[in-house]
């Protein structure tokens, strides 16, 4: 279970259970943990997995986004445990300045916990009041009936569908343009 527990590091966002870092290149252990899951990855991928080289461009495309943009899907434990949950984040989203794309991705063992609710909560809070956000989009494998129930509970609205070219498919896609009331 080691791979899976959080180093020492500084935290910047948490909520009840949850402390999210940034990826950093120690984490590979972390990003295999997670992106090399079957079960985790074919909801990301046309052939429904991650090589290992795909988790190591995966994670040095999240360490990247974050020198750059600030923002990426990051990693989050349980405060509790120390334990990777899996990351929840922001990816700009188009050229639209302050519009970001939501993503979570968890490992299976936290999956029907309510933690990427509770992730996706903080990380929507924190695009709009710390990076200003004007709306955020997010968009989930047509088959992945359990996140279009969190996107709907979140407060997005669908918006369209959309090519997304690592699956193949038309993902519904959805819009949040002001923070959910408190």
């Amino acid at each position: 279970m080691k791979e899976t527990m959080r180093t020492e590091r500084e935290t910047f966002l948490e909520t009840d259970r949850l402390e999210f870092a940034t990826w950093t290149e120690e984490d590979r252990p972390l990003a295999s943990a997670l992106w090399g899951d079957p079960e985790v990855t074919k909801w990301m991928s046309n052939k429904g997995f991650f090589n290992e080289d795909e988790i190591e461009a995966r994670l040095t495309q999240e360490m990247k986004r974050q020198q750059e943009e600030n923002v990426q899907y990051w990693p989050m434990f349980e405060k509790e445990t120390g334990v990777l949950v899996g990351c929840c984040g922001l990816q700009p989203h188009s050229s639209d300045e302050y519009m970001y794309e939501l993503g979570v991705h968890l490992t299976r063992d936290h999956w029907g916990q309510g933690y990427a609710t509770e992730a996706a909560q903080a990380v929507i809070r924190y695009a709009f009041e710390e990076l200003g956000a004007k709306g955020l989009v997010a968009e989930h494998h047509p088959e992945n009936e359990a996140c279009e129930r969190m996107l709907l509970k979140l407060g997005f609205s669908y918006d369209r569908d959309e090519l997304v070219e690592q699956t193949g498919k038309m993902h519904p896609s959805y819009l949040l343009q002001s923070p959910p009331q408190r």
